[in-house]
């Protein structure tokens, strides 16, 4: 397919996608967006204005992520303690140099206090920005069929995943580093936290023939590695048995990369063990959540602990397995730990635990939707009470 430009292709969109092949409509194959409504989007009238802004401001991102550049660990000035650049390695973000020591060493722990000195480690920011690449272009394909999208995400993965050259290697041995305590640590996994996005972004591309079966292949094998040392290595199960957000994100990248390499029953037993590890040993009765309100970023951290269960709930939903209705004998459940935080996201109730930092309304206008479409008309009526800028063409009106 010819590339159009974007103004040529915004009022041409719904007669491109109904021009996409009958054989991709399939519905997608997809377990944190809902792949109901990608497909009721894809198969509304021309110009239907509920979510005409939301599919102009996607095509306006995905001309722009066409200019991302391939990126790699490869791309690093420091060289990991392993002497090979193709390992993740960044510098955990609330260890600062110790003002009593002459080379600051070791660091001492500044919780909710970013050290500038990780920014000069690029690895966590370019895995950031190529997924939020890979997975703009994913969904700019999967609505318009145009094949520069699919071409340039596949390049993209390629660059990061496949390619002898400049390949990760599928570990995060060096993520979080502690200078003058740890070379890396479980805590670092947080860092690839967004993995299940992407998972979700190939398959889309696969579902809709944008990306050879072979390149697929090499992306099943490397999650696969993957995999195996999220569950066997030393910081793998370091994260497995965290008791806070670091847990439920833990459990979020594992059940997703098992659904990917086809262990069905790895993703459906680590869900269901899910109810009491997750939800039952980190929410009280009451709804509150103490390891997160133990945070100098209390209101933050909550939010992000919810969003790793919600994502997980989301998940169970589409396997079968449900995460969303569980609840112990004494009450503690997702929907109660979201009941609880509801007063203070709309305003009814003043944050009185400590919050360091201003919390993100925008983190809690995409948790409140992804709520609201596992069930409760109420989250979404909370979501709709937030001001959020441009909320009408934000792509979220696509998935949820």
């Amino acid at each position: 397919m010819e590339r159009i430009s974007i103004s040529l292709m915004i009022p041409l969109l719904a007669a491109v996608i109904a021009s996409v092949p009958s054989a991709v409509n399939a519905q997608p194959r997809v377990y944190l967006m809902n792949p109901s409504r990608l497909e009721e989007v894809r198969k509304l009238p021309p110009g239907d204005r509920s979510v005409a802004p939301a599919l102009k401001r996607l095509l306006r991102d995905a001309e722009k992520s066409l200019r991302v550049h391939p990126l790699s660990v490869t791309q690093k000035d420091s060289v990991p303690p392993s002497g090979d650049k193709h390992d993740f390695m960044s510098l955990s973000p609330y260890w600062w140099p110790d003002p009593n020591k002459p080379d600051g060493r070791p660091y001492i722990r500044r919780d909710g206090e970013f050290n500038p000195e990780r920014e000069a480690f690029p690895d966590e920011k370019n895995l950031d920005r190529m997924i939020a690449a890979v997975s703009t272009l994913a969904l700019a394909h999967f609505f318009t069929g145009e094949g520069s999208y699919a071409a340039h995400a596949t390049e993209l993965l390629r660059v990061w995943f496949i390619d002898s050259a400049t390949q990760m290697n599928p570990n995060l041995n060096y993520a979080q580093a502690i200078r003058g305590r740890t070379e890396g640590r479980g805590s670092g996994i947080i860092e690839s936290h967004q993995f299940p996005i992407l998972l979700d972004a190939i398959d889309l591309l696969a579902g809709g023939g944008g990306i050879a079966e072979t390149d697929v292949k090499a992306l099943r094998t490397w999650f696969s590695e993957y995999l195996t040392w999220l569950r066997e290595s030393p910081n793998g199960r370091h994260e497995r048995d965290a008791k806070n957000n670091h847990g439920s994100w833990y459990d979020v990248q594992i059940v997703r990369a098992a659904l990917f390499v086809g262990e069905r029953s790895l993703a459906l037993k680590t869900l269901e063990e899910s109810k009491q590890r997750r939800i039952a040993s980190q929410i009280e009765p009451d709804g509150t959540q103490p390891m997160e309100l133990a945070r100098t970023k209390a209101e933050g951290y909550s939010t992000f602990n919810l969003q790793a269960l919600t994502t997980l709930a989301a998940i169970g939903k589409r396997v079968g397995v449900d995460l969303w209705e569980y609840e112990t004998a004494d009450g503690r459940s997702i929907r109660k730990a979201l009941d609880f935080m509801l007063p203070y996201y709309v305003g009814e109730k003043t944050w009185t635990y400590p919050q360091i930092a201003p919390i993100k309304t925008k983190d809690v206008w995409m948790l409140l939707r992804a709520a609201a479409s596992l069930g409760g008309a109420r989250y979404a009526e909370a979501a709709a009470q937030l001001s959020i800028p441009n909320a009408a063409s934000d792509r979220i009106n696509l998935i949820y």
